[in-house]
């Protein structure tokens, strides 16, 4: 008896329920309910360790060792890097030898995404063009013989003749940075690459075309898409994943100043294309532009490019999937099925010519950065716009707006940035990796 009353005193034990046994993907929901319980029952049951200030967790694999890492180190994670008070750390480990392997994998998918989320929520003073290249870079010094940064300046970006990217990027007392990342895990380093593109707007407060101020801080996160698509590099990178995968990141702010970008001016893509800047807060579909033209010179296997490009995402789905536009069913499929497994959803949206039509019907330029009736689909005249840029076969325009913060609908992320979809990215370059290489 005393011997068991001891073992009480060196253990708190939490208790969690995992809801129905075996219920597999639901249909309706899109994703593997198993999974997100798993990764749900998880988060809590750590929380709960940490506010019991227990330093070391261990975790019972719950019949999925990857999903039950990804609710640990997911449900853990806190931006309080800048705070004195600071919430105690807590270790999760695997309890038990069984599925190790995917116990791990599982922590650096988690990982990943914990990366994009401290990029997110960090201030737009601590992580500007510069610092994000820079932070990119250290992170991937780990994996120094198969990796290859390029931090661009303004004097490269001009000689690319970015001149939609520069006229975006003149606003503000910010020097922007092209950042370009080679990862090469193919079995050759000539197999075409999957090319990712990210929206780096490290701090966008709309320019001349000002953002109200309630709730702007919240633009700090507007290079989501940098960060996730960076993240999912540096985790593929850590996972060693057999293809070779390309990140392109313009990164700049959009400020108002004597020098910013005018509602009315029009500016020259490195493709040729003019385009009339009509609201100057329409600027990450400028920065992608040029970095789409860019993404042409590899012989992609796919382009992907993620953004937090319109409010009317947001509005269109909220924060229950990433939007998705993409002129390939092949691609679309690819994304699909790897959402379904990391439960961070994607749901497709249409490129019609009829969204095309209103950013071409222009008065003094090939293109308008809006669309002529303004509000109307604001997600799919944006994507509309990008399509402009894209001559490749394979290529997905992903609006990450709506899931770029979380409040409590994702029950194993704590209210803040979210990071996501990196997990989903990952996931769909593990796949395309067991793919042939050639493209399709």
């Amino acid at each position: 008896e005393s011997l068991r009353l001891n073992y009480w005193k060196i253990y708190s034990v939490v208790v969690v329920g995992l809801g129905k046994k075996n219920a597999g993907v639901n249909g309706q929901e899109n994703w593997n309910e198993d999974k997100e319980n798993i990764r749900a029952a998880v988060a809590v049951g750590c929380r709960q360790i940490q506010d019991l200030e227990i330093p070391c967790v261990e975790v019972d694999p719950c019949g999925d060792a990857q999903a039950a890492a990804e609710g640990a180190v997911l449900g853990l994670h806190e931006y309080n890097e800048l705070k004195q008070k600071k919430k105690p750390v807590v270790t999760p480990q695997l309890h038990g030898s069984a599925g190790s392997e995917a116990w791990q994998k599982g922590v650096i998918y988690a990982e990943g995404q914990n990366l994009a989320r401290y990029l997110m929520e960090a201030p737009a003073n601590y992580i500007t063009p510069i610092k994000f290249a820079e932070y990119i870079e250290q992170k991937l010094g780990n994996f120094a013989s198969n990796v290859k940064v390029h931090i661009r300046p303004e004097s490269w970006i001009a000689t690319q003749q970015m001149g939609a990217f520069l006229s975006v990027a003149k606003g503000s007392a910010e020097p922007p940075i092209f950042l370009e990342i080679h990862y090469l895990g193919g079995a050759n380093a000539n197999d075409s690459p999957l090319v990712f593109v990210g929206k780096g707007v490290t701090f966008d407060s709309g320019g001349i075309s000002l953002k109200p101020s309630s709730g702007m801080d919240a633009m700090r996160a507007d290079m989501g898409g940098a960060a996730t698509v960076c993240s999912a590099i540096v985790t593929a990178a850590a996972l060693n994943l057999p293809l070779n995968i390309i990140g392109l990141a313009p990164l700049c702010e959009n400020m108002p100043s004597g020098k910013a970008n005018k509602p009315g001016d029009v500016v020259r893509a490195k493709n040729g294309k003019t385009i009339q800047v009509d609201n100057t807060d329409a600027e990450g579909r400028l920065l992608l532009a040029d970095a789409l033209c860019y993404a042409h010179n590899f012989n992609a296997r796919a382009i992907v490019n993620a953004a937090t490009l319109t409010g009317a995402m947001d509005v269109a789905l909220g924060s229950a999937a990433t939007g998705v536009f993409t002129n390939s069913s092949w691609l679309w499929n690819h994304l699909y099925e790897a959402s379904i497994v990391t439960g961070d959803r994607v749901w497709r949206m249409p490129l019609f010519e009829h969204y095309t039509k209103q950013v071409t019907d222009c008065p003094l330029a090939d293109l308008s950065n809006i669309g002529k009736y303004s509000r109307a689909g604001g997600a799919c005249t944006a994507a509309a716009f990008l399509k402009e840029f894209v001559t490749a076969p394979h290529w997905a325009h992903l609006d990450i707006a709506g899931v770029m913060a979380n409040k409590d609908e994702v029950p194993y992320l704590r209210k803040g940035m979210a990071g996501r979809p990196t997990r989903t990215l990952v996931e769909f370059a593990a796949r395309l990796s067991q793919d042939s290489p050639n493209p399709k």
